[in-house]
Order: C-alpha cells, then sequence, then structure tokens
C-alpha cells in the first residue's frame, strides 16, 4: 500500500469511528494519521490540514472547545497560507481556494457559531477569494456580513473591523463606486490612526488606498499630498527599498505625470523600477503587479517626451511579462 492509499485508510477508519460515536479511538486515528502526513508532507500541505480541521471537529464533539478552536485556526491559517494565489489570474487556485474555504466555513460555523470571531475571518477571508475571483457581488456581501458581524462583536472600532471597512473600499474601488470607497477609506483611515497611529503600515496603506480613489476623481493635488504623506512613513517603516515603499513610489510617479510634472515623474518612475528590479530580481518581476504598471507607465512618459525607441522597449518587455503571468486574453 502506497502513501496515499495509507492516508485514505488512515482518515477513512478515523471518520468510521467518528460516525459510530467512538470519539477516543477516532482522536487517536486522527492524531496518527496527522502526524504521518506532517512527517511525511510537512505541516502545511493541504492533506495534512484536512486531518488538522476533522481533528477540530473531533474536540468540538467532545466539548474541547478551546483545542477545537485551535485546529480550526491552525486549518484556516494553513489554508491561507498554501492557497494564497501567486498571481491574481491564477483561477484554478482560488476556485480551490474558494470550495475549501466554504467547507471550512461550514464547520467552524456549525461548531462555534455564526458570530464567533474565527467564523467573521473566515467569511472575510471567503469575501476576499470572490473579490479576487471577479465575483464582486458575493465578496460585498461576504464583507457586509463579516463588517456587521465584527462591529457587535468587537466595536466599530477595533483593527479587525476597520480591516473590513477598508476591504469594502477596495471592493468599490474596483467597482467604480467612489463615493462609497472614499467613505470607507475615510472611515477605516480615522480608526487606524486612533487605533495605531498615524505611521503604522496599516495605517499607511490606507493612506495610500484614499489617494487612489482622489487620482480617479481628479483630485490630483489632494492625492499627492497623502501620497507624498504615506511614502513618508513607509521610508521611516520599512526603508528605502522595501517593495511597499516603492509601490507608493510608483504611485506618486503616477500622480506627477497626470499633472505634467514630467521631470518627477520620470525620477520617480526611474527609483521604482531600479528598486523593484534590485529587490526582487529581474525573473521575479512578473509576480509583481506594481512593478509592471511602472514599466507601462514609465514608457507611455517616454513616449511623450519624445524617445520613442526607449519607449517601445520598455512597453515590449512588459507586456511580454504581463501575457506570460495574466495570459493573452488579458492584453
Amino acid at each position: 500500500m502506497g502513501v496515499r492509499g495509507a492516508e485514505w485508510a488512515l482518515d477513512s477508519l478515523g471518520l468510521l469511528y467518528f460516525n459510530q460515536g467512538k470519539l477516543t479511538k477516532a482522536e487517536a486515528i486522527y492524531s496518527r494519521a496527522l502526524q504521518g502526513k506532517e512527517e511525511a508532507l510537512g505541516p502545511k500541505r493541504t492533506r495534512t490540514l484536512l486531518t488538522v480541521n476533522r481533528l477540530g471537529s473531533l474536540y468540538y464533539e467532545q466539548g474541547k472547545l478551546a483545542e477545537a478552536e485551535a485546529m480550526y485556526s491552525r486549518a484556516l491559517q494553513g489554508y491561507e497560507e498554501a492557497l494564497r494565489p501567486r498571481h491574481e489570474s491564477t483561477l484554478g487556485k482560488l476556485a480551490k481556494a474558494e470550495r475549501i474555504l466554504i467547507r471550512l466555513l461550514n464547520e467552524i460555523k456549525e461548531a462555534l457559531g455564526l458570530k464567533h470571531i474565527l467564523t467573521l475571518g473566515t467569511v472575510g477571508k471567503l469575501g476576499t477569494v470572490y473579490a479576487k475571483y471577479g465575483k464582486l457581488a458575493k465578496a460585498e456581501a461576504m464583507y457586509s456580513r463579516a463588517l456587521q458581524g465584527y462591529e457587535e462583536a468587537l466595536g466599530p472600532k477595533h483593527t479587525s473591523t476597520l480591516g473590513t471597512v477598508n476591504n469594502l473600499g477596495n471592493l468599490y474601488k474596483d467597482q467604480g463606486k467612489l463615493a462609497e470607497a472614499e467613505a470607507m477609506y475615510s472611515q477605516a483611515l480615522q480608526g487606524l490612526e486612533e487605533a495605531l497611529g498615524p505611521k503604522h503600515t496599516s495605517t499607511l496603506e490606507t493612506v495610500n488606498n484614499l489617494a487612489g480613489v482622489y487620482a480617479k476623481y481628479s483630485k490630483l493635488a489632494k492625492a499627492e499630498a497623502i501620497c507624498s504623506q504615506a511614502l513618508q512613513g513607509f521610508e521611516e517603516a520599512f526603508g528605502p527599498k522595501h517593495t511597499n515603499t516603492l509601490s507608493t513610489v510608483y504611485c506618486l510617479g503616477f500622480l506627477y505625470a497626470n499633472q505634467g510634472k514630467l521631470a518627477k515623474a520620470e525620477a520617480m518612475y526611474s527609483r521604482a523600477l531600479q528598486g523593484f528590479e534590485e529587490a526582487l530580481g529581474s525573473e521575479n518581476l512578473p509576480s509583481c503587479l506594481p512593478a509592471l504598471k511602472t514599466m507601462f507607465f514609465f514608457s507611455d512618459l517616454l513616449s511623450q517626451t519624445d524617445r520613442q525607441y526607449e519607449a517601445k522597449i520598455m512597453y515590449s518587455q512588459a507586456l511580454a511579462r504581463f501575457t506570460a503571468v495574466q495570459g493573452p486574453s488579458s492584453r
């Protein structure tokens, strides 16, 4: 019998004992199966996490609620890491993440209740998967459900609540609902400044998000001011060459370009592109959307300043890398 055959045998036997109400025997089998999978596959493989999840259900049936919650938390975190898509177009992984999160949500909800923090966290993560999948109505429903639960359980100023407010802002921005997005980002920003301080990275990311909305509104001077604020904060928090810092450098360059400040824009694009190449390596640039956006907009700036040859080379490189990741249909 191979490894998978042994796994199947132990999982089936544990499930049989569980369904028969022989919980002590089921626990012994699941524990043995978990140990074997951890040794053979590692602790974060999805097959290992399936057994972690089953142990959570078993502990719940035994009334060991603390142990059940610990298993569910481990499974949820593990699934999130194992299924985190490397690129937004990886629909196979997103579909798999959706299936697993729905199954996990149903089990956690049954064990811990609709309003438990772990349930709400799973709801929010499912919303994120839907958002990446382009299922925006479902994403909004999940985020709204998580937000209502967090507000009731933790209050409107808790960081988990504010994180969900920010996620709703992202969703509204992607839908072109700029007024709603601005309201969400402003609410999140005010709360995060009070809870974490103005220089915390979560606060700075929300500042960046709000700048993006202002840019879409053509409030470019306002967007530039708060984007500069975010850049200063990221430089202090991470240093000048961190990818979060560089993403903000690119955004500031975009804002300069749209105001006709082409020399400043070029300086920002050059700094961002060089930083991304140093931080990621040229072979990993296709996995970083801000880096590819920098190349696209830099090529546009080169074209505007009568450097057609350089613009064509950079645009072709960016398009080839983007197509390699997103697929030819994304052109």
